[in-house]
Formats: structure tokens, sequence, C-alpha cells
């Protein structure tokens, strides 16, 4: 282990209230955003797996080039503020705009929604992209990392909780297009509040001793080339990113299919915010036991017997084109154990890889990467669901306006529980084949590569 001081609390305490809006619209548009298309707007599905995409896929072009300015940012200034508070500010009235399209045809709605959409996903990718690249900056400890990370991913679960549950019960509360309009109102000042917190708390002082940051040779400049080299060129930030990817796209699919599941499966449209404590209770009260399991055992054994748990459970969800019942939630509960150790450790794992690639390369590069991993993972939550809807296209749902949940056929319904279900645990044991191929670092030897 590399020889650092612990974090002092109040550090790890305020970079974890960072996700409270990482986690919140992370969550909520997963969560909602389709739906609301789809039940509310009256999109056609295929359309509607259009919209909420496209924004995602802008992201996609400008994570690395906002990751290159924050390193840049951090070179010159010392901090990575300015564009994080730029983006926690702006994000609140973008998000509520999302959510008030005008009464219009829906080709009318599906625009503003695509518009407000993808002006939210930017303001949200000027803090996250820093956001991510912190943690290899905070502190050059092994399990401080971990430690930093865990706590983030403690109150990232709290966060979905919050949100997930909370968010659905104001909008089915009020009702209708109001309904959605003062759930933005609340959601949009309570993520933009975190990540002010976060930014003020985190950026003011720089933790990691002179010593133990890279040295940049004379005339070097960070450039999110930088993140397409390692991509090309480093095997450990190859199949980490692709191993978070491939998890991440899983539980959005889940994600997305979770309120379709309530309401045409489960028969209960408020039955989603019984699945969203299901999945993340456990999660919190596992957060813990997962930081020390990866203390004892390493982050990469805990990371492959938290997706196979993961993959294991969505397995037996499958089981509700046949049958549904109590046993769903029970089966949730233990997806949502294998989810919150899918968070951690990958996440603890990155700090570890952008520190020896800074190193080798001679320069600060962790904005960079950080940029291309949260474009990836942005890909991976905007394309989840978009296949759940691409699914429901094929099986032929039906989508409707406010209060008028249409009659769906047999197919449709076992398209939501396929969606919902079986595809997430493939993918998930796909990642785990991905895993094979990563060599966890040595904590005594950061210039590992």
């Amino acid at each position: 282990m590399t020889t650092a001081r612990r974090l002092d609390r109040g550090i790890v305490g305020t970079y974890a209230l960072g996700s409270v809006g990482t986690g919140g619209f992370g969550v909520l548009p997963g969560l909602v955003l389709a739906y609301y298309l789809t039940d509310s707007l009256a999109v056609p599905a295929l359309v509607a797996a259009g919209v909420v995409l496209i924004p995602k896929l802008i992201d996609v072009a400008i994570n690395p080039l906002i990751g290159a300015h924050s390193d840049r940012l951090l070179r010159r200034t010392g901090s990575r503020r300015a564009a994080m508070l730029v983006g926690a500010i702006a994000l609140a009235p973008l998000f509520v705009l999302t959510f008030c399209a005008p009464v219009a045809a829906w080709w009318v709605s599906a625009l503003w929604v695509l518009v407000a959409f993808s002006l939210t996903a930017v303001a949200y990718s000027l803090f996250q992209v820093p956001y991510v690249a912190l943690p290899a900056e905070l502190t050059p400890d092994y399990d401080e990392r971990t430690r930093l990370v865990a706590t983030r991913i403690a109150v990232l679960a709290a966060a979905i909780l919050l949100f997930g549950a909370g968010g659905p019960a104001i909008r089915d509360a009020v009702g209708g297009a109001r309904g959605y309009l003062v759930m933005a109102v609340v959601a949009g000042l309570v993520i933009s509040a975190g990540m002010v917190v976060a930014t003020i708390g985190t950026t003011r002082r720089s933790v990691v001793p002179a010593g133990d940051q890279p040295v940049v040779e004379e005339g070097a400049a960070p450039s999110f080339r930088d993140a397409f080299a390692a991509i090309r060129t480093d095997r450990r930030y190859q199949v980490l990113v692709a191993v978070y990817v491939v998890q991440a796209l899983a539980s959005a699919v889940m994600l997305a299919g979770a309120q379709y599941l309530a309401t045409y499966v489960l028969g209960d449209a408020s039955a989603l915010q019984w699945l969203f404590v299901s999945l993340v209770a456990p999660a919190l009260l596992v957060m813990p036991l997962w930081y020390r399991f990866g203390e004892r055992r390493g982050k990469l054994t805990g990371l492959r017997l938290a997706a196979t748990l993961f993959s294991l459970s969505a397995v037996v969800l499958v089981g509700t084109v046949w049958w549904n019942g109590p046993w769903i939630y029970a089966a949730v509960c233990l997806a949502g154990i294998g989810y919150a150790g899918m968070q951690t450790f990958p996440l603890a794992m990155l700090p570890d890889v952008l520190d020896a690639y800074s190193r080798r390369i001679g320069r600060p590069a962790a904005g960079s990467l950080s940029g291309l991993w949260t474009a990836a993972e942005t890909v991976a939550l905007a394309v989840g669901p978009a296949v759940f809807l691409l699914v429901l296209a094929a099986t032929g749902f039906v989508s409707s306006t406010d209060g008028q949940h249409a009659a769906q056929p047999e197919s449709a319904l076992i398209g939501i529980s396929v969606g919902f279900a079986a595809i997430p645990a493939l993918l998930v044991v796909g990642s785990l084949i991905l895993l094979r191929r990563y060599a966890e670092p040595n904590p005594e030897d950061p210039d590992e590569s």
C-alpha cells in the first residue's frame, strides 16, 4: 500500500454528496423519461428510443473534450471547479424544461424533449467528468481510494432510493402533466444542490502531496488524445471501461423496464416504488461489507462475485414471463446486493488505473481518461432505455396518453419481462467473460502498466 495520510471525513463526505446529483440524474430520467414519452405524450416506442439515445450520443462527442479542458484547467489553476459549477447550476432549470413538453402533436413534444434533454445532459457532463477524476487527485493511497468511492456509492445508493421511489411518488401524488413538472422541479433542485456542495468542498484544496503527483514534462499538455491512446494501448483501462459499460448497460435496461413491469405485468403502477426499495435498501446495508470484502480479498474478486450474484438474480426474474408474485421482490433484493458491488468496485479500480497511466506518460491525464469513461457510461445509460424501447416496438407495445393505459398484446407483456430480466442477465454474463482479461495492478508499484 502507498504510504499516505488518511483522508479526513469532511473531504470523504463532501465528495460523496456529489452522488446525490449523479444518482438523481442517473436514475430518474432512465426510470421515467421513456415512460413519459410513450405513456404521457403518446410518442411511438421506436421514436422514443431515438429521443432518449441522441442526447447521450452528443455527450460521447464532447465528454473527452470536457475532460481535456478540465486537465488544462487543473494544470493552470490547480482546480477543476469552474466547469463543475457551471454544470451544477445549469442542470436544474434544464431538467425542468425536459418534463414540461407542450401539449401538441406527438412529434412536437418529442422534439421539445430531445432538445431540452440534450442540453441537460451537457450540463451534467460538465460536472460529472471532472468529478470522476477527483479520487486520483484526492489521495494516492490504494485503500483510501476504495474508502472514498465506497462512501460515494453508499450515498449513490441512497440517492437512487430517494429519487427512484420519491420521484414517481411525487408524480403520482400530483398526477398528470403537472405531476411530472413538480417532480422535475423538486428533483432538479436537489440534484444541483448536491453537485454544488461537492464542487465547493472538494476543489478548494489539494490533498495529494506534491511528490505524489505525476511529473509533468516541460511543454506537455493534457489532451483528449490521451484517452484514445489509453483505450488502444492500456490493457487494464480497455477492460475496465468495457466491463463497466456492459454492466451499466444491463442496469439501464432493467431500470427502463421497471415502470413497465409494475404497470403492465404486476398490474399496479405504484409497485415501482416497492421495486426500488427492494433494489436499493439491501444495497445500502451491504455497502460496508463490499468495502471490507474488497480490502481482504481484492477489488477484482469482489467485482466478479457481485456480477455473478446480479446475473443469477436476473435469470430468476425471467420467470415473470409465466408467473408474478411477492417472490419478485426477493429476487430484486438479491440483484440489488450485486448491483451495489458492480457500482463500487469498478469506480474504486479506476483511480488506480488512471494514476498508473498518468505516471507512465509523465503528465496528468485523469480528466481526459475520465472523460472517455463518462462518455462510455453515458452511451450505456442511453442505449439501455433505447434497447428496452426497441424490444417493446418489436413485440407490439401500444403507446398511450396520460391516464389511458392501452391494453397490451401478450407478445408485448412477454417483451417487457424479457427486456427487464433476460437481456440484463446476458449482458452481465458477457462482462464476466471480459473481466477474465483484467489483471489487478500491484499497489506497491504505481508505475506498473
